[in-house]
């Protein structure tokens, strides 16, 4: 799964302990709404899917 810039950056605002379970959650998420790629936007709705802001 590819991943821009943005979303790789918000990424990193995750404390690195979760944060690969964060990407492989966010990937799942993209990979079942069809997505190749994960950009700000759906890094943003699919951290707010699980609770986050």
């Amino acid at each position: 799964m590819n991943w821009t810039t943005e979303a790789e950056q918000r990424l990193k605002e995750v404390p690195f302990f979760v944060r690969p379970a964060v990407r492989r959650k966010i990937e799942k998420l993209a990979g079942e709404a069809g997505l190749e790629q994960v950009d700000g936007t759906f890094y943003d709705q699919a951290k707010a899917s699980f609770g986050q802001s």
